[in-house]
């Protein structure tokens, strides 16, 4: 069973940046796809960026595109997503996910099966 990390989530003004970043305990990520969802008070889940396992592929949700970029450093064993121009809107409980199968390049939200605890973003305006 895999263990992810969250890191990096706090308080920021609108416009301004985070980095969260995510990790694993006692297992690799390096070949495994990997998502960010997040999840705002009284809303469902949702998916905001994914990477596949090599780093090659990237995929966003509209709301973040030109604004959030999901990256991963697998000598690090560590993914992150860079936040910039956060909008109050940005608000939640960040998550990251691992994919269920390894190897994979094209990935879609309902394709991860391992999530962390979360870090919690609030943007103020």
């Amino acid at each position: 069973q895999v263990e992810l990390l969250e890191s990096g989530g706090g308080l920021a003004q609108a416009g301004g940046s985070l980095r969260l970043s995510c990790t694993a305990s006692g297992r690799l990520l390096n070949s495994y796809a990997m998502g960010w969802f997040r999840q705002a008070p009284g809303k469902e889940r949702e998916f905001v960026a994914a990477i596949g396992w090599s780093g090659g592929n990237s995929y966003y949700t509209d709301s973040v595109k030109c604004r959030f970029t999901i990256s991963r450093d697998n000598a690090k064993n560590t993914v992150y997503l860079q936040m910039n121009s956060l909008k109050p809107e940005d608000t939640a409980v960040y998550y990251c996910a691992r994919d269920r199968v390894s190897f994979r390049t094209v990935v879609g939200p309902a394709d991860f099966g391992s999530w962390g605890q979360g870090t919690q973003v609030v943007v103020y305006s």
